[in-house]
């Protein structure tokens, strides 16, 4: 009964018109995101963070949220019509999607995948009111040991899952874990590698690291690489799929669904992990593999439902405790501090309306989503031939006034360009971001469970294996770390690692 009444609470906060019009805008930025090569769900969504700070935490945190499950729609769109994947998630769905483009069903294809998106994002949001309340009832028995070796365990995942070497993105997750302590000291007050800057006294703020990094390292990076914007047809036509369609795709769209959805609680999971092992399960399930990879179906269906699936599943890990599991996750952290929001186990019942209102306003965007995309097709299809000349300077633009207007400091706008620079190293030498912002973000915390177990225990370490919980989590982190050095393991980590931005 208690379930009813919130999800009541819920829907009368997302359907206030005010957060039905900044979800429709976080829908409807998020689908165009999705539809354009080379911006992203992350970079996005630190461009805009700026302006969320002058509007309610509820409105901020749906309209943040739209963007980041709308893309995750938008992207199916250039997969399948131009072969080039809106966003990282949507890398698997170029396989037989574009196949079955070439083959006069795009129609079908997006019809599927918008299909898909919805139900699998149905799905997800019923389990993410179903899990995450008693969830925070048991965080409620996390002490600080127990909240240090979680964090841990989620930069170790990040790490462990990261593409490239696993020494790469521990030096990189230990870069982040740097810069979070710049600035005053969160117990004593002292100053920490300020070098008596006044703008790195108040610590490095987390808007001019994440627009450097996704937004002028993307920029940079891209100016390097010819991206052709050719789409194979003008027009789409029969977007509703056809019975023997919805035959194919039913239980591509169940088994994505489960997996995406428990895949997105793992920090590291993501939709681009997700929608890769979905694609691996239907190839595995099918009675024709060999077909796969020429323009079947159940190939898109999957991987679509299991990447959108996995965006609500994120949410549960930052809602109920505090920790992010992916690097937009560790964005709308960041905002949620800046609105003065604490998460963790007390939000739910500290901030029910902002809990509640988040959830059902998903299912409220969900159905946006699905009456926006299958008529606007047309209008992506146009808004792909964008030359890139145009785009990448206005990125740019917004860049630079979204720094700048956070503190009208240019001390920010310097940080901003700084870590730009880095950005475009870091991807020119196969160094991932994720670890670093979800570092940087948990730097904070890290730090001060680590030093109030200490105090607790009188300086001995001992404390995170004496407790039970904490000690299993310990052991887990150390499997973890064991099996990367395993040849054959380390092996298949290749070839499952992508280079998520999601």
């Amino acid at each position: 009964m208690d379930l009813l009444n919130n999800v009541l609470m819920g829907f009368c906060v997302a359907l206030q018109p005010i957060n039905l019009l900044f979800c429709f805008i976080g829908v409807l930025i998020g689908t165009l995101v999705g539809v354009l090569p080379g911006v992203g769900p992350t970079a996005a969504i630190s461009l805009l963070l700026p302006t969320t700070f002058h509007i309610s935490p509820v409105s901020a945190i749906i309209m943040l949220a739209g963007i980041y499950y709308g893309a995750m729609y938008g992207g199916s769109t250039t997969s399948i019509l131009v072969n080039i994947p809106g966003e990282t998630a949507s890398v698997v769905t170029c396989l037989d999607g574009y196949q079955m483009a070439r083959k006069g069903r795009a129609g079908p294809a997006l019809g599927i995948s918008a299909f898909g998106s919805f139900i699998a994002g149905t799905f997800s949001i019923i389990g993410l009111m179903l899990v995450a309340p008693p969830l925070a009832e048991i965080a409620l028995k996390f002490g600080p040991p127990e909240y240090f070796s979680l964090m841990l365990l989620g930069l170790s995942l990040v790490s462990f899952l990261s593409s490239g070497p696993m020494s790469k993105a521990l030096l990189i997750s230990g870069v982040g874990l740097f810069l979070g302590t710049i600035g005053l000291d969160n117990i004593t007050g002292n100053e920490r590698f300020t070098f008596n800057s006044l703008t790195l006294m108040d610590g490095v703020g987390i808007v001019p690291v994440v627009m450097g990094l996704f937004g002028i390292g993307e920029v940079l990076s891209n100016l390097e690489v010819e991206i052709k914007q050719e789409t194979i047809i003008k027009k789409v036509t029969h977007l509703l799929p056809t019975l023997q369609d919805w035959i194919e795709s039913k239980w591509a769209i169940v088994r994505g669904s489960i997996l995406g959805f428990f895949l997105g609680i793992l920090p590291g999971g993501g939709g681009a992990i997700a929608s890769f092992f979905s694609y691996a399960i239907e190839k595995r399930c099918s009675k024709t593999p060999e077909k796969f990879g020429t323009g079947m179906i159940a190939g898109v269906a999957g991987p679509e439902s299991a990447n959108n699936a996995a965006t609500s599943g994120a949410f549960i890990p930052l809602f109920t405790l505090g920790i992010p599991a992916n690097p937009v996750m560790a964005i709308l952290l960041g905002a949620l501090m800046i609105q003065g929001v604490t998460t963790g186990p007390l939000m739910i019942q500290a901030h029910p309306d902002l809990f509640w209102g988040v959830v059902t306003s998903m299912y409220v965007g969900n159905a946006m989503l699905l009456i926006l995309n299958l008529p606007l097709i047309g209008l992506w299809v146009q808004i792909l031939r964008v030359p890139y000349a145009i785009l990448f300077p206005l990125i740019l633009l917004f860049c630079l006034i979204g720094s700048f207007s956070l503190k009208n400091s240019t001390g920010d706008v310097f940080v901003m360009i700084i870590f730009g620079i880095i950005g475009y190293l870091m991807r020119k030498y196969k160094y991932d971001a994720p670890p670093l912002v979800l570092a940087f973000v948990l730097s904070p915390m890290v730090e001060k469970a680590l030093r109030r177990s200490l105090l607790i225990s009188n300086g001995s370490p001992l404390i995170f294996l004496q407790r039970p919980i904490s000690a299993g989590i310990i052991i887990l982190i150390v499997l973890m770390m064991a099996s990367s050095l395993m040849p054959g393991l380390k092996k298949k980590k290749e070839e499952i690692a992508f280079e998520s931005d999601d």
